[in-house]
């Protein structure tokens, strides 16, 4: 688990609170259910509205990505396919059948198989990035529905505020209760700007950078599994997948065991 998301947000609503107290006010003063449900049910809800029924009931699911998703480590990926492209080299590609068996990597795993197969290179080429280019559409559009619900968000608190603000013009005459009332008119609101900015938004951005992790994984694969298939030198191999990680990626021991 990458603790980046869940560390930030309970750091960003730490803030928030410790803002609340430092002004000299109770936290419950913001803490109130109506405003609560109103901009977090509310915005859920037309952030569903804004695509189908699939977009929003798989939005769990990215949520969840978005808190416990980590990417592969690209090193480990990188020594795989070196020690592959070893055995390729010694015993041929048909050799790789039974070891691919043991490759963790689904995307490896399935595009070594193709290549096994006999698959033109170019036309392995093509199948490859394809599933590239779909991942890459569906993760966009994944993380879009948390985009909709920051853009909604503010204003859908702006609407309890309203709401809020319609009460106490009708109890003027209560005016003992007005000073509490038109500050609870503005919690509403607070909330739609926080959780737009601390939390839908974020995710958003979350989720496109996990994709991009991934996607970059995916494309150094290709790039790997190309070069076994072509019989490459192990050594070229290593070194042109490794120019293509992030710097200080470590890459384990490449010998073949």
């Amino acid at each position: 688990m990458d603790f980046a998301t869940l560390g930030g947000l309970i750091v960003a609503a730490a803030a928030i609170l410790w803002a609340q107290n430092h002004e000299g006010g109770a936290i419950t003063d913001i803490l109130l259910p109506g405003p609560l449900v109103l901009v977090f049910v509310g915005t859920i809800g037309v952030g569903f509205m804004g695509g189908v029924l699939k977009d929003g009931l798989g939005s769990v699911k990215q949520l969840q990505k978005a808190f416990l998703g980590k990417p592969k480590n690209s090193g480990e990926t990188v020594g795989v396919i070196v020690k592959m492209a070893e055995r390729a080299r010694r015993e041929g590609l048909l050799a790789l059948e039974d070891a691919i068996k043991e490759v963790d990597d689904q995307f490896l795993r399935d595009g070594l198989q193709t290549a096994i197969d006999g698959t033109d290179p170019d036309e392995l080429y093509e199948i490859l990035t394809a599933q590239i280019q779909a991942k890459k559409a569906a993760d966009k559009q994944a993380a879009k529905i948390f985009a909709d619900m920051g853009g909604y968000a503010p204003t859908v608190g702006i609407c309890g505020t309203v709401i809020s603000l319609t009460v106490v013009l009708a109890n003027l005459s209560d005016a003992a209760a007005l000073g509490p009332m038109i500050a609870g008119a503005f919690v509403a609101t607070l909330w739609g700007v926080a959780s737009a900015n601390f939390f839908f938004l974020p995710v958003q951005s979350r989720l496109m950078r996990l994709s991009g992790m991934e996607t970059a994984q995916m494309e150094l694969v290709v790039e790997g599994i190309l070069a076994i298939q072509a019989g490459s030198n192990p050594r070229s191999v290593a070194k042109k997948l490794e120019s293509l990680l992030p710097p200080g990626t470590a890459v384990p021991d490449k010998k073949a065991a």
